[in-house]
């Protein structure tokens, strides 16, 4: 009878674990469901000293509000490229500080790749962050464990435009307006080390979009509003 109790009492605190440990991951989004026409529009790996001012001019000629994800590094060298993007009314996360892939790290390198990115944005913009983007999208649980106690949401998407590899603004368009559905999310970049197609492909689309009755939004309007 003992060694029953004892074999159950391990079995409880076996399963029990289990289930802690599904809870204990931080939440992951690669799009919304949702009844209305809203989709976010993310930006990654800036703020870049003259692409992201292009693509917040063409935002802004549109009123359209979007998610950048910054890399702490290029906020420290780019300040005020970031500042522009809060002050005219965008969301903000936390690409990690220097565009490691998280799951090559170890737990106390996580953890500081994001903390670093998140202490440039409290310290140069004012600015604090809720939602984590990892860079490449790698994920595993350790990451999910460090996002979790860090208070981040994870945002993945739900459409890759391929915009940091493609030399032709017509794909990019394509690539958006062939697929996109209402609740996704978006993944484009305002940081491409050779002259982008991003800017010219944003102005393409965002009329098109618009005509369609998509409601560009904030990854922030478009999981809680």
């Amino acid at each position: 009878m003992m060694r029953m109790l004892s074999c159950l009492t391990a079995l409880w605190i076996l399963v029990s674990g289990l289930k802690l440990d599904s809870f204990a991951q931080s939440e992951v989004y690669r799009s919304v469901e949702t009844d209305s026409m809203k989709i976010a529009i993310t930006f990654d790996d800036g703020p870049h000293p003259t692409q992201t001012k292009q693509i917040l001019d063409i935002l802004d000629a549109y009123g359209v509000k979007a998610t950048f994800f910054m890399v702490g590094v290029n906020v420290i060298n780019y300040p005020d490229a970031a500042r522009d993007v809060i002050s005219r009314g965008h969301e903000v996360g936390n690409h990690t500080f220097s565009h490691s892939i998280m799951t090559h790290l170890n737990e106390a390198e996580v953890k500081r790749e994001m903390e670093r990115c998140e202490q440039a944005l409290a310290e140069l913009c004012d600015y604090h962050p809720h939602i984590l983007r990892p860079p490449q999208g790698a994920l595993n649980p350790q990451v999910q464990k460090c996002t979790l106690e860090a208070d981040y949401s994870i945002i993945l998407w739900s459409l890759d435009t391929r915009d940091w590899e493609s030399k032709d603004e017509e794909k990019i368009v394509d690539c958006v307006l062939s697929s996109v559905k209402s609740g996704d999310i978006i993944l484009m970049h305002d940081y491409i080390g050779r002259k982008s197609k991003t800017p010219q492909a944003l102005e393409r689309l965002l009329p098109e979009l618009l005509a369609r009755g998509f409601e560009p939004v904030t990854v922030r309007e478009l999981l809680y509003d």
